[in-house]
């Protein structure tokens, strides 16, 4: 597998596997669904026990300001290439277990449970997965700032023809000889625009009548 193979493969979310936070101090930000992950590890290694696999090795508390409470896990994330299990990679997280609110402080009974879904999603950015989203390159439906498409190098400088160019561009593919060309230069410079759209919008059927009785070519007035 090339170095870079499994977090291209991996670094994209779909739209459904993400919400927007609305609010609160991560406003903004993009909240990733923890099943997509386990989704994705599966179809990159495998079911869960077979081709990957974590332990959940520390889980404590913390005190924080006005009697608020942290739950923090620490996991290790095991992935199997080959029948050979990865080295360890680990992954701290953290949720809350009791928390101030504004009719007092409430209690979780989910706090470890987040704190190891938290750890899990840290050991996962380790093998790229939703690595766009954590980069600030993708919001679920296109890139961000994506540079655009640099013009073609055959329209660097190209500018519209003017209808004399035009004009003598047809004559040339039509194969005529300079002197009809000498004198088709005369007939252009004697004409005004809207005579020489007309004559251009024209041009086969009088090459045509031309080609089948010889003569001035341009016609003379």
């Amino acid at each position: 597998m090339e170095n870079t193979e499994l977090w291209n493969n991996v670094k994209q979310p779909p739209e459904s596997a993400l919400k927007k936070i609305t609010g609160g101090r991560l406003s903004g930000m993009t909240d990733i669904s923890p099943q997509w992950r386990f989704l994705v590890l599966t179809e990159q290694f495998g079911p869960c026990g077979v081709g990957w696999k974590y332990t959940v090795d520390k889980l404590w508390p913390e005190s924080g300001s006005d009697g608020q409470i942290f739950a923090f896990a620490q996991v290790s994330l095991f992935t199997k290439d080959s029948d050979v299990w990865s080295e360890p990679i680990p992954g701290i997280g953290g949720s809350m277990l009791v928390t101030k609110e504004s009719a007092g402080l409430h209690s979780s009974d989910e706090g470890y449970k987040m704190a190891v879904t938290d750890a899990l999603s840290v050991a996962c950015k380790a093998l790229g997965i939703a690595a766009d989203i954590y980069m600030g390159l993708w919001d679920g439906s296109k890139y961000k700032d994506a540079p655009k498409d640099p013009p073609k190098a055959q329209d660097k400088g190209k500018t519209e023809p003017t209808l004399k160019q035009t004009l003598y561009a047809m004559m040339e593919k039509k194969g005529l000889s300079k002197e009809d060309m000498t004198k088709f230069g005369t007939f252009v410079g004697a004409k005004t625009e809207k005579d020489l759209k007309d004559f251009i919008a024209g041009f086969d059927a009088q090459y045509e009548a031309w080609k089948a009785e010889p003569g001035d070519f341009p016609p003379d007035d």
